[in-house]
C-alpha cells in the first residue's frame, strides 16, 4: 500500500495526488496533512510514502514541516514534489536536510510547476496562464508517477541562504497577517472558509467568520469564497479567486 499526502489551499497539490493515485495504478490511500498534523503522534507505515505540497516563500508550509518532523516513516521509499507558480527555489533541500535527520531509504524529490496563486502578490491567474501552466503540471505530474512507479532516486541542495531568509520573513509575517483579513457586508456566514481552511485557523464566533493565528496565509479562504467577500492587501472585494478547474470545493473540505 502506497500513501500520499497532501497540502492544498486552491487544489493544485489534491489534483496532483489524486492523479498520482490513479497513474500508479497499484493500491494508495490519500491523506490531508492539515489533518494528519494535528495528531499527537503519526506513525505512518506504508511501502511508498509520496509528499505533494506547495512552496510557500520558496520554503515549506509550516503545517507541512511539522508533519515530516514528527512523523515516524516505517517505509523504505519517500517521494516528494513541491509545487509552485514561480519559483521553489531552496523548499526540496528544506526538506532534505528534515528528513536526513531521520530517514534513511531512498528518496526523491521533484517539482511540479502550477498556477500561481498567489493572489496578494500576483493578483488573479490570466487565461493565458491557466493554459500555459495547466499542461504543465499534467506532464509533471504523469512523470511524478513514472518516478514513483521505478522508485527512483535523487538528491537536492540542502544549502539554501536566501530561501532560508525570506521564508523566516514570510514565516514571521504570518504571526500578524491573519489580523488583515477584512470581511465585506456580503458575507453570508457561509462557513466555506472555516470548512476548507487546511489547518482550522477559521472559526465562526458571533455569526461571522474570524481569523485566528494559527493561520498559515495559504489564502484558500480568499480564493474559494463563493461571494468574494474576503479582502486581503491587494485582493480586493470582488476580485476573482484561483481554485484548479477540476477541484471542487466540496473536495478541499476538511475530511471529505
Amino acid at each position: 500500500m502506497k500513501k500520499i499526502f497532501y497540502f492544498s489551499a486552491t487544489g493544485n497539490c489534491l489534483w496532483s495526488a489524486k492523479k498520482i493515485a490513479q497513474l500508479i495504478e497499484e493500491p494508495c490511500e490519500l491523506h490531508n496533512i492539515g489533518i494528519a498534523v494535528q495528531e499527537n503522534e503519526i506513525v505512518i507505515e506504508a511501502e511508498a510514502v509520496i509528499l505533494v505540497f506547495p512552496s510557500y516563500a520558496f520554503g515549506l508550509p509550516l503545517a507541512v514541516r511539522e508533519f515530516v518532523k514528527k512523523a515516524v516513516f516505517k517505509t523504505s521509499y519517500i517521494a516528494s514534489f513541491v509545487t509552485f507558480g514561480s519559483s521553489p527555489m531552496g523548499t526540496l533541500g528544506e526538506l532534505r536536510k528534515i528528513l536526513k535527520k531521520k530517514f534513511s531509504g531512498k528518496t526523491f524529490f521533484g517539482r511540479i510547476p502550477a498556477v500561481e496563486n498567489y493572489l496578494a502578490m500576483f493578483g488573479s491567474p490570466s487565461e493565458k496562464t491557466l493554459k500555459l501552466r495547466l499542461p504543465m503540471q499534467e506532464k509533471a505530474t504523469i512523470e511524478a508517477a513514472c518516478v514513483i512507479r521505478e522508485k527512483r532516486e535523487n538528491k537536492v541542495n540542502t544549502f539554501r541562504p536566501f530561501s532560508s531568509f525570506v521564508s523566516l520573513l514570510f514565516l514571521l509575517g504570518t504571526k500578524v497577517f491573519y489580523k488583515h483579513y477584512r470581511l465585506s457586508s456580503n458575507c453570508n456566514v457561509c462557513a466555506v472558509c472555516e470548512k476548507i481552511c487546511p489547518v482550522s485557523a477559521i472559526v465562526i464566533k458571533d455569526k461571522k467568520p474570524v481569523f485566528t493565528s494559527k493561520c498559515e496565509h495559504c489564502q484558500a479562504c480568499v480564493n474559494n469564497c463563493p461571494l468574494r467577500a474576503i479582502q486581503f492587501w491587494r485582493v480586493k472585494f470582488g476580485a476573482p479567486g484561483y481554485r484548479h478547474p477540476e477541484i471542487e470545493i466540496k473536495d478541499l473540505v476538511r475530511g471529505s
